[in-house]
């Protein structure tokens, strides 16, 4: 068949045309089978938690399974590779956190790169941390918490739930801004870190909110500062480590990514889903008992805190000469 060249350049705008048509069509339906949320850490943990808690909302809400599937391994990475290999088609999500963004630099040859590879879906919540010591210890503020630390190098110990967990991320942007030496105990996770804490065998810790807020109001532990930029609402009277220490900021954030190349409209449909979670009732609730806030973002929004979380810990991470165990 003689094809001429104006029905050449139609057939060639048809192609083009192609699978725009198919990612409308496959965006209206979606979703029209159950969907998976990859959570790189074990059930029970933090990151579980908000797993299940945004897939029972989006399941009730998108009126499909969202189903929640833990991936524990090379500290949150199996799952962010399995996620980045997979097709970009919103059937396979990522529970994401500050974990992905400095795991960047942490470890060395990654199969896949966090800012190029994933499309950011939307954030869920915002936590800071605690800076926390054992009452033994006579330190009641943090001016002579770094006093006491300096005057008496590798004296304190800091305990950590390992390498490149958050407590051990947010002690080392402490000891690099403060300028001091402790030692650094980890532990395979925050609970047996928190055991010791409170036994007295370790004399300081950046624990979570949910971790230690009750230690702290029971008296069984001390704050001497939170880690966010300002006071938190619900410990009025501690003081932000930025207070003392100008510029300081370390937080943990959580959303869910898709793989990159996700249509448009179904990004911002689990997006626009996502927000209305944060303003149910119910959610905002549990997130706060996680001693959390709730952070709703647009998929841009969610992209620039990716991209400068992932520069900011990769300093951090550079300047310490830090590598995963």
């Amino acid at each position: 068949m003689k094809v001429t060249r104006r029905g050449f350049l139609d057939l060639m705008v048809g192609a083009a045309a192609a699978p725009v048509v198919a990612s409308n069509a496959q965006a209206q339906t979606y979703p029209d089978r159950p969907v998976r949320i990859l959570s790189g850490f074990p059930p029970g943990g933090i990151n579980d938690t908000y797993a299940r808690l945004i897939g029972q909302w989006l399941s009730e809400h998108l009126r499909q399974q969202f189903v929640v599937e833990n991936r524990p391994g090379a500290g949150g990475n199996l799952a962010a590779e399995a996620v980045a290999r997979s097709a970009p088609d919103g059937y396979t999500l990522l529970l994401t956190t500050s974990a992905d963004a400095w795991n960047a630099t942490l470890y060395d040859n990654l199969n896949f790169n966090y800012v190029r590879d994933f499309t950011p879906v939307a954030t869920m919540s915002r936590g800071a941390g605690i800076l926390v010591v054992n009452p033994s210890l006579p330190d009641k503020t943090v001016p002579e918490f770094i006093a006491d630390a300096k005057k008496n190098p590798g004296k304190i110990s800091m305990a950590s739930a390992g390498i490149g967990s958050a407590p051990y991320m947010f002690w080392e942007l402490f000891r690099g801004m403060a300028g001091v030496d402790m030692v650094h105990v980890p532990y395979h996770g925050g609970g047996p870190a928190v055991v010791d804490l409170l036994a007295g065998q370790v004399q300081a810790y950046f624990g979570t909110f949910a971790s230690s807020i009750e230690y702290v109001r029971a008296g069984r532990l001390r704050a001497l500062a939170v880690t966010s930029p300002t006071r938190a609402a619900v410990l009025p009277d501690i003081p932000a480590l930025a207070e003392f220490l100008h510029g300081y900021d370390a937080s943990i954030y959580v959303g869910i990514t898709a793989p990159r190349g996700t249509p448009a409209a179904i990004v911002n449909t689990l997006s626009q889903s996502i927000n209305q979670a944060l303003t149910d009732a119910n959610i905002k609730k549990r997130i706060a008992d996680l001693g959390d806030t709730p952070l709703p973002t647009t998929p841009a929004e969610f992209a620039k805190l990716v991209a400068d979380e992932t520069e900011k810990w990769g300093k951090v991470i550079r300047v310490a000469n830090i590598r995963a165990e």
